[in-house]
């Protein structure tokens, strides 16, 4: 089938960029020395974490737990979650999934409170928790807020029944990160306990990563941006951008404008404007969405637009977009060629 004979709006990816995104940034960090931990939050898609750990990356980060048992249902078999696991049903979930699966499932925790939420239910149901500390190196986020804040919880998780002490994690970060992470080298060496991991992430750090001495690179939006950040329309180009929203033109009433059947819903929640490259018509651009309405700019473009016509748009915030989307399409020269769910989809709690 031809991408064009889709149902829209329908979401699609271009299997040779996708490809070349994965390969480049695992040849990256290859030739820098850091292993990289793929995010999947950015495809939540089972498919694809395969292909990246295929491709020689150590594991998968899942921003959420639902996305983690998605991931561990399919097979993946060393998963970190980087977030505060809090409250009665979670922590009965993360046990369950430790105790049913051959998963390594490593979660981080900056307070005290949570790490006691995770030690009782660890006691609980008879397991273990690996458990990193989040710092807090300049993200402003979640995170211990000192050196000596992380020794402290460090020391509280070690002590703890049920959990094992692993490491530590941050989020990239500036110029505070590498005497923060030195203190807290020092200080618990001190205290015998061993940075068994290092994490560090955001799209673009590998080389800061190594050169902090983190063992690992936790980096996700590559899959569909490539190896830097995708921040304005001007930097979408379909060499680098394998995500398409598939849309069909449903009005051409209004003067200098198109309709297309994708809007908010289609899209995301906060499309900025002018939005979107349509591989088609570079010319043209969505300039506004309603919620089911696209609001194409026409204005540039010579081309005669036809009620029925299709057009695919790479959307400027592609993770986003596939979340609204129960099912990706991958192409290989506009041929769809499979059709992947997209387990994560809504899997927030």
């Amino acid at each position: 089938m031809h991408f064009t004979e889709l149902d829209t709006p329908a979401l699609v990816v271009d299997l040779d960029v996708l490809e070349k995104n994965i390969r480049d940034l695992q040849a990256d960090c290859n030739h820098i020395g850091i292993p990289l931990r793929s995010h999947t939050k950015t495809h939540r898609t089972p498919q694809i974490a395969q292909m990246q750990i295929a491709e020689g990356a150590i594991g998968i980060a899942c921003q959420k737990l639902g996305d983690a048992e998605v991931m561990a249902a399919a097979g993946i078999r060393d998963i970190l979650i980087p977030y505060n696991l809090v409250g009665k049903a979670k922590l009965e979930r993360l046990t369950r999934l430790i105790r049913g699966s051959s998963t390594v499932l490593t979660v981080a925790a900056d307070s005290a409170a949570t790490v006691e939420g995770l030690s009782a239910r660890a006691d609980k149901d008879a397991c273990r928790i690996r458990v990193i500390v989040e710092m807090d190196c300049g993200g402003h986020r979640c995170g211990t807020q000192s050196p000596q804040a992380t020794l402290e919880l460090a020391q509280r998780i070690d002590q703890l029944p049920g959990l094992d002490f692993t490491g530590v994690m941050t989020y990239a970060g500036g110029e505070k990160v590498a005497p923060f992470l030195a203190e807290v080298r020092d200080l618990t060496q001190k205290a015998g306990l061993p940075l068994h991991m290092v994490s560090n992430g955001g799209t673009g750090s590998q080389a800061f990563c190594k050169s902090l001495g983190c063992t690992e690179t936790r980096i996700g939006s590559y899959v569909f941006e490539g190896m830097t950040r995708v921040g304005r329309r001007e930097d979408l180009h379909p060499d680098r951008c394998p995500v398409r929203v598939v849309v069909t033109v449903v009005s051409t009433a209004v003067r200098g404008q198109i309709i297309v059947d994708g809007g908010i819903k289609a899209f995301t929640s906060y499309p900025p404007t002018p939005y979107g490259y349509c591989l088609e018509h570079p010319e043209i651009w969505i300039r506004e969405v309603s919620i089911e309405h696209g609001h194409v700019d026409i204005t540039q473009s010579t081309h005669k637009f036809e009620v029925g016509e299709i057009l695919s748009f790479i959307p400027l915030h592609g993770e986003m977009t596939t979340n609204l989307y129960e099912y990706t399409h991958p192409m290989r020269q506009g041929q769809i060629v499979d059709k992947w769910r997209v387990l994560g989809r809504g899997q927030s709690q």
